[in-house]
């Protein structure tokens, strides 16, 4: 099957069971996925049960799509997603994307938890995507490009929109949360960073680190999808005056949780004051 073959009959099996044509759809990170519980009139169904996406096997992504409405918008809610590291292609795990367009969604938001590589973030930061570094090694886009999807070389300058941005700062002001903004860069994974490697990714300047987002934020925008990103910042990898600390995916997990409350409010604003 080519990939629109695969993205159509995703979208009728939602569709069979869900009529909701939803503004915005929302990718909910590591720990990240109480904000689902929020949606009222949801209907959820499990990826297992959606033809051609991939189910995570990671703690933490419980592996739904809800539909339903937030803050008075229709919204499609991810609450997980699968990764690269887990086996699956560039293609598959992005296919959750080009099914919110399928359905109708013009803006997604996509969240992660990240390791803080600046020396002044500490664990527990919200941090705006103003830009990503792919060091990956893929794109989603490689292989036969469908014009009717999306065109061959999408132009990436402005990935996160300026306007969603600023939309999201000033949210962050009126709940009174302190953000930060900064580059994000999307690596393989599983395996944490060496210190070398911390060292390097720094020098390119960036300020957070993790394993996804960067492959959904390019299928966003071949997708024509306007994206906000926000990275939970779970751990502070590189802390002035002090030695690395170990990670481990539980100390992710708990930091994450910790932080979802927090997060839940920005986004739900950011919902909330959209322009119609």
């Amino acid at each position: 099957m080519t990939l629109r073959e695969r993205l159509d009959e995703a979208r009728r099996a939602v569709r069979a069971r869900a009529a909701l044509v939803p503004e915005v759809g929302l990718v909910l990170g590591s720990g990240l996925g109480a904000l689902a519980d929020a949606v009222e009139g949801p209907d959820a169904i499990p990826y297992a049960e959606i033809p051609h996406v991939p189910v995570p096997t990671v703690p933490g992504h419980t592996g739904r799509l809800i539909l339903g409405r937030l803050e008075g918008r229709a919204v499609a809610v991810l609450q997980g997603r699968c990764h690269l590291y887990e086996g699956y292609s560039a293609e598959q795990i992005t296919l959750p994307i080009r099914l919110l367009a399928a359905l109708g969604a013009r803006t997604v938001v996509v969240t992660n938890a990240a390791g803080g590589l600046s020396r002044e973030f500490h664990s527990g930061d919200l941090m705006i995507i103003a830009d990503h570094i792919n060091f990956s090694g893929t794109n989603p886009l490689v292989g036969a490009n469908d014009e009717t999807l999306g065109p061959r070389f999408p132009d990436m300058r402005e990935a996160y929109d300026p306007a969603l941005r600023a939309l999201a700062e000033a949210a962050a002001r009126e709940e009174r949360l302190p953000v930060r903004t900064g580059v994000y860069v999307g690596v393989l994974g599983p395996s944490y960073e060496t210190p070398a490697e911390v060292e390097m990714l720094v020098r390119w300047g960036a300020d957070a680190v993790g394993m996804s987002t960067v492959a959904e934020v390019i299928v966003a925008r071949h997708a024509g999808l306007r994206v906000l990103g926000v990275a939970a910042i779970t751990n502070a990898i590189r802390r002035a005056g002090a030695a690395p600390a170990p990670v481990g995916h539980e100390d992710v997990l708990a930091a994450a949780r910790a932080i979802a409350p927090r997060l839940a409010r920005l986004i739900r604003r950011v919902v909330r004051d959209l322009p119609s």
